[in-house]
């Protein structure tokens, strides 16, 4: 049997693979015609790159798709196939029939009996801001900081941590000033291999002004994130995309979908009414609280001052520099810090 959710026609907008997208382990799309014959495939990275050159999310899918895909034919072998996913890195192919319809798919974890999930290590420094009130959260950071929000059998700093290491990174720089001892003094007791350092905000310093403490001590391009965010993707095709742009700051945003549940009225001079828009979709690249820096750019961070990173990006851009934005799924952007997203947060981690 195929899973048709895999399966998508040439017609759809970009805007609906994406959201299919997010319905799917294997992040890959095939595109078939009305007998099911296999005429392309798309994948995130296809729709990311759509996304980067301006495509609107409205138009089709058919001039962004890879067409000529990659298949197997009916009689195949599965050296051949493991072979295939290794070299080209993908995560499924189809099998086609002798008239190109799917007949089946081969995902990675059937063929090889385990998870996709090597990934390439990069072994870059992360800063983790972690000196905030928590407001969002009350009455449960009264007591706890937020970072120590249990999420599971775990704090939410552990998960987020938990996250760069998959990808090889294990040396955090953590920003503490409210209930800054109990965060310490949990991370002390951790049981892992990780490096911690601290940096002590005597008073509030905002999302970026106690990154100036690391103008010495960091030489490599390093991880910035949020304490109440998560981002499910591939940190390795950030670094790449940063590096492949010659960006000085990339910003992570997520693509967000909402519907207006009201007809929405437009109307001309005199109070005329022109058109109503019932219920209308708009869709914007909201920004997680995830970036990633060049440590040159600390140089422009005041010394002990509040200072948001968008006041770092908004100098930046005054003065020539590039920063870049990459865009991942709706789904793969969890917002922990408040508490709608926290329960949504709680079920999904208990549900895995």
């Amino acid at each position: 049997m195929v899973n048709n959710k895999y399966l998508v026609s040439p017609e759809i907008t970009i805007k609906e693979a994406l959201l299919r997208m997010d319905e799917v382990t294997a992040k890959v799309l095939f595109v078939v015609d009305d007998l099911k014959r296999l005429i392309g495939a798309i994948s995130d990275g296809d729709i990311r790159r759509s996304i980067i050159h301006g495509k609107p999310l409205n138009d089709g899918i058919y001039n962004i798709m890879n067409k000529k895909p990659l298949y197997m034919d009916e009689i195949y072998d599965i050296p051949e196939v493991k072979k295939i996913l290794l070299e080209k890195k993908i995560s499924a192919i189809p099998v086609t029939d002798p008239n190109g319809k799917i007949i089946e798919i081969l995902f990675w974890n059937d063929v090889f009996n385990e998870k996709k999930e090597k990934f390439n290590k990069i072994d870059l420094p992360v800063v983790i801001m972690a000196g905030g009130k928590g407001t969002r959260l009350e009455p449960f950071t009264h007591i706890l900081p937020k970072p120590l929000i249990p999420i599971g059998e775990k704090a939410m700093i552990e998960i987020i941590m938990d996250e760069y290491a998959k990808f090889g990174m294990k040396s955090f720089y953590i920003s503490i000033n409210h209930k800054g001892k109990m965060i310490k003094a949990y991370l002390d007791e951790y049981d892992s291999d990780f490096q911690f350092k601290y940096i002590t905000e005597d008073k509030p310093l905002g999302t970026a002004g106690a990154l100036k403490f690391l103008e010495e001590e960091i030489t490599l391009p390093f991880f910035v994130s949020n304490c109440d965010i998560l981002i499910k993707d591939d940190y390795s095709k950030i670094y790449d995309f940063h590096k492949r742009g010659n960006y000085d700051l990339t910003l992570v945003a997520s693509l967000q979908h909402h519907t207006l549940p009201y007809g929405v009225c437009q109307i001309g001079q005199g109070g005329k009414l022109k058109s109503i828009s019932e219920k209308p979709q708009y869709d914007y690249l909201v920004n997680t609280g995830m970036y990633l820096l060049n440590p040159e750019v600390l140089q422009f961070i005041p010394y002990n001052k509040f200072f948001h990173i968008t006041h770092l990006i908004e100098v930046l851009q005054k003065k020539g520099f590039e920063i870049g934005v990459y865009p991942v799924s709706e789904n793969s952007y969890i917002d922990i810090g408040q508490w709608s997203e926290y329960k949504k947060t709680v079920s999904r981690f208990n549900n895995l």
